[in-house]
């Protein structure tokens, strides 16, 4: 029997990009990938659609920092049936916002199956500010993040929470251009830097899978909207997703290897944008065997080709594309042998 073919999928979050970088407009690819495919390991920026999600029973739903390391070989990812999540809650959200996020934990539980513990508040608020760089990708800050980590580290030994979800109250801006350029299809993200620190921090410092969903006001009704923008709109929270990714998301390990775990020298290939191959999952497969397909396509803020970093990928003009480069591999079949043209065999001479 061949071994499961598996392959990476990486949208960086917060760099406008054309194909995932909305409300999870990058799902139907995930969907396509995980149907061709034995396993998928991809972040929550691909598969979250704020109140939308779809069940992908061979997809593992991976926090970015947490992928970097598997894909350095430091960690590597144990399935998991169901986690038990804890659910943290900035204490800077209002009640009634509060109420609305506890309402939507019930209805995961009582509607989904899922298993949550108890819910702790941060000891402070949490203060999430936003910042746009100069090429145009957004990041974020946080003013507590200690606060932050105690909530984390409570849930984790006093409730013995699997994965943490984390709530922040993020600042309304409802006249920014940055956000109306976003609803209309054409933007960066506004909130997904500033959620991927939250989420980073949380999987550094405790190996734990976690993800965030940010606690907002409703916005305003825009006619205009774009279908790419629309999943967040939908209601009061962006935690559905959340809590049904965090349900079976991979556990981390770094020893004690079990037949089922997966390392770095199982993935297969690496699906990314072309212009942004500069991301550490990209750098450390290069190092491998693993195929790297970077997609034309999909632009975004960045201007990091894999030629630029002397990285050595198959480069195709659309996803689609990329999708029959991956059929060929797990066939076993060269993709140059579906070509109309095919270069004869080279010698290759003897010193």
């Amino acid at each position: 029997m061949p071994k499961p073919y598996t392959v990476v999928l990486i949208v960086p979050t917060g760099i406008g990009a054309s194909i995932g970088g909305y409300a999870g407009d990058a799902l139907p690819l995930a969907r396509a990938i995980a149907a061709m495919g034995d396993r998928i390991i991809t972040h929550p920026n691909v598969l979250n659609g704020a109140q939308l999600y779809w069940n992908l029973p061979n997809a593992l739903y991976v926090e970015g920092f947490g992928l970097d390391q598997v894909a350095a070989g430091r960690w590597g990812l144990r399935p998991v049936r169901q986690n038990r999540i804890g659910i943290i809650l900035d204490q800077g959200i209002e009640p009634e916002l509060k109420r609305r996020h506890l309402q939507v934990a019930d209805a995961a539980r009582a509607t989904l199956g899922l298993t949550l513990t108890e819910y702790v508040v941060t000891d402070q608020p949490l203060n999430v500010t936003l910042k746009t760089s100069a090429s145009g990708a957004t990041w974020g800050t946080i003013e507590h993040p200690d606060s932050l980590l105690r909530a984390a580290e409570h849930l984790i030994r006093q409730a013995g929470a699997d994965a943490i979800a984390v709530v922040a109250r993020f600042p309304d801006d409802t006249s920014s251009a940055t956000l109306q350029q976003y609803r209309h299809g054409q933007g960066v993200d506004p909130l997904a830097g500033a959620e991927a620190v939250i989420s980073h921090l949380i999987v550094r410092t405790f190996q734990l899978p976690c993800a965030h969903a940010p606690a907002l006001s409703p916005l305003p009704l825009d006619p205009d909207l774009s279908p790419k923008s629309a999943a967040e709109e939908l209601g009061y929270t962006f935690l559905p997703c959340v809590l049904a990714g965090l349900s079976r998301a991979p556990q981390f390990v770094t020893g004690n290897p079990d037949r089922h775990d997966i390392w770095a020298d199982q993935i297969d290939a690496i699906v990314v944008p072309e212009s942004a191959c500069g991301g550490s999952a990209v750098m450390s497969l290069s190092q491998s065997k693993t195929r790297i397909i970077a997609v034309k396509e999909n632009l975004t803020k960045m201007q990091v080709p894999p030629q630029a970093l002397g990285i050595s990928a198959t480069t195709v003009a659309s996803y689609l594309e990329a999708i029959g480069v991956m059929v060929c591999d797990r066939a076993g079949i060269d993709p140059a042998a579906l070509k109309s043209d095919m270069l004869p065999l080279a010698a290759l001479h003897l010193p």
